[in-house]
């Protein structure tokens, strides 16, 4: 099986230009040829193998122990637990092509069963943690587990009270517990030998994983992901990625993941790194303190978001100058950042007296802002929504650098991404190498490669095409710019035709107002009216630095929603966001609601895109009430 080479200090790779189809004057197809080698046998299975045959003593992995300390896991080591639990599920009773289902949080556990699952030939089906006992259910039937893997108790509760309707569900095991090490134990009868033929009869085009859609708008449908779907993006991506994966210093790459397993984002980083020999570490909480103490004590070179912790990162920043009365000084200094950042983009370096200022902020702003994020970080991969083109420049001229991707779990994640020799802010970057992405005659994307799973899974055990020309449609409507460089503007299904006939995008105004600190979820409705409105939710420490600041702690929620300087400074949000398209697409009124969206509520999926109808449904009132005199 060809691999990708172990990250080493070594020069970047040039990379190919994006060969350009225009129509009438426009680019409507961009595509990358192939920077890696084409995986033609073996598997994903055979990583933890190769890793261990090649450099047995490198640090693949970290993981923390109970009094908070990092312990590095080497690739022997690795590879020595993998083949354990693949025999205990051998041992089981699992047969090659069985699908078992992986319910937890982001932890080593996680990434051990799944390459041993691999490694025994099984499919794996990842559950959201959070998911309802209704959603659980849909996904264990059917994808037809006859395995499930829990962290806690209150999953394997959850799941016990919907295993009447999972006929084909034998086996329940829950991670804390010690239920991989009883795996282990139960496997070791089993010859190493039985684990080598079941990797042997793996091939690229085998199936890896099913993962569940987040079901925006029914129920959610299994991606058939194959192995040489993850290679070619992995692969693609270690090497367009140089500066990430590939360290030039005497620092070696490494990151923290902290984002879901469950979804294909943290999945392929953590194949990617795994593939590329990037020590990887687990955080299984995402709450600020947990999150901030992991951080500092493992110190990621580089990180894998989405949008809203980069936000976060700024807003606690910036809440923090302002409690030590420092807010217009932070305000200028990301003003410089923003400035800075604009020219790095531009392969410039900014005039004389910006790089002064910037000089000037790095010890007091923009390497707090680093260190926030574990002191080491020097790039961050950021998906799953716009991040904004003044946030990607502060990032980048606090000495971050931002790599914007887009892509969806059909496409294995990443389809196209901001290549590091050329970034281009307010894009989500250039087709990654082999892939094709191209714009339908309506402004949907299309997106074709090796990348692209092969369709949907259907509960008899075959793949329902999702395609009958080899062009995924993604539902996203989209422009090229003239370097092949791929903008989103929203998605097909959610434009507004206001009653004046002006389509509206709404992801684009809901994008800007979520990034503000007192704002936590925003939808924008105004299908059939005559404006455009939007129903805005409080984030809870936005709200609660503002209550502090403004001396209002002791406001009832109920009053504060209708208070002036509340209301005033969600005005300015709205101001800014209108500031970025027309009049006729603008925010004209707001309603502030007392409570948030959430996936217990119902109005969020678990990878947290909002249940327009579900919201709808639920705030018809408030919704009329925007449009009455």
């Amino acid at each position: 099986m060809s691999r990708v080479p172990p990250a080493t200090a070594s020069a970047e790779p040039a990379l190919p230009e994006p060969e350009l189809v225009r129509h009438a004057g426009r680019v409507v197809q961009a595509a990358t040829a192939p920077v890696a080698p084409a995986v033609t046998r073996g598997s994903l299975a055979d990583i933890p193998f190769d890793n261990a045959r090649e450099a047995p003593g490198d640090a693949v992995l970290s993981r923390k122990d109970t009094s908070g300390r990092w312990n590095d896991v080497t690739a022997a080591t690795f590879r020595d637990e993998v083949l354990g639990v693949a025999k205990g599920l051998i041992a089981t009773g699992l047969r090659p092509g069985d699908r078992i289902a992986i319910m937890a949080r982001t932890t080593y556990e996680w990434t051990l069963l799944d390459f041993a699952a691999w490694a025994a030939g099984v499919v794996t089906v990842p559950v959201y943690p959070t998911s309802s006992a209704s959603q659980t259910a849909w996904i264990l039937a059917d994808s037809g587990a006859v395995a499930c893997a829990v962290e806690n108790v209150e999953q394997a509760r959850l799941v016990t009270s919907v295993r009447g309707e999972l006929p084909a569900l034998r086996e329940l095991w829950q991670l804390d517990t010690a239920a991989l090490a009883q795996l282990t134990a139960a496997g070791r009868r089993i010859p190493d030998e039985v684990v080598r033929l079941r990797r042997a009869a793996l091939t690229p085009d085998t199936i890896a994983t099913l993962i569940y859609t987040s079901g925006t708008t029914g129920r959610p449908k299994g991606c058939v992901l194959t192995h040489g779907n993850f290679f070619a993006e992995v692969d693609n991506a270690t090497e367009l990625l140089h500066p990430v994966f590939k360290a030039r210093s005497e620092e070696p790459a490494s990151t923290l993941l902290f984002l879901p397993l469950s979804h294909v984002f943290g999945r392929m980083v953590a194949i990617g790194c795994l593939r590329a020999r990037v020590r990887l570490g687990h955080a299984p909480s995402i709450a600020t303190d947990d999150l901030l103490a992991d951080l500092a004590g493992f110190r990621p070179t580089f990180l894998l978001a989405i949008p809203y912790v980069l936000e976060k990162v700024f807003n606690t920043a910036r809440a923090t100058a302002e409690s030590m009365g420092r807010a217009s000084s932070f305000d200028r200094a990301a003003r410089v950042a923003r400035r800075h950042g604009e020219a790095l983009a531009a392969g410039g370096t900014g005039s004389v007296a910006l790089r002064a200022a910037h000089a000037l902020y790095e010890p007091l702003v923009y390497r707090r802002v680093r260190a926030a994020l574990g002191g080491h970080v020097r790039h961050v991969i950021c998906g799953g929504s716009p991040l904004g083109r003044e946030l990607a420049a502060f990032y980048g001229g606090a000495g971050v650098e931002v790599f914007e991707g887009y892509g969806l779990t059909e496409t294995t994640a990443a389809a196209t991404v901001t290549p590091p020799q050329a970034p281009r802010l307010g894009t989500v970057g250039r087709p990654l190498p082999g892939t094709a992405v191209r714009i339908a005659a309506d402004g949907e994307v299309l997106l074709a490669g090796a990348q692209v799973f092969g369709g949907y899974w259907s509960a008899d055990g075959g793949v329902r095409p999702a395609s009958a020309d080899g062009w995924f449609a993604t539902g996203d409507i989209g422009r090229l710019d003239d370097e092949g460089y791929l903008v989103i503007t929203g998605r097909k299904k959610e434009i507004i035709i206001t009653a004046g006939g002006k389509n509206v995008a709404p992801a684009p105004l809901e994008n800007r107002l979520r990034a503000h600190p007192l704002v936590s979820q925003c939808m924008v409705v105004g299908e059939g009216r005559p404006y455009v409105a939007a129903l805005i939710t409080l984030d809870p420490d936005g709200l609660a630095h503002w209550r502090r600041m403004r001396r209002k702690q002791d406001l009832p929620l109920s009053r504060l929603i209708e208070d002036e300087e509340l209301r005033a400074d969600l005005q300015q949000a709205v101001d800014d966001a209108n500031s970025t398209v027309s009049r006729a697409e603008s925010i004209r009124r707001f309603a502030v609601l007392p409570v948030d969206f959430t996936e217990m509520s119902g109005h969020l999926t678990p990878s947290l895109k909002l249940k327009r109808a579900a919201v709808l449904r639920t705030y018809a009132d408030r919704v009329e009430g925007l449009y009455r005199p």
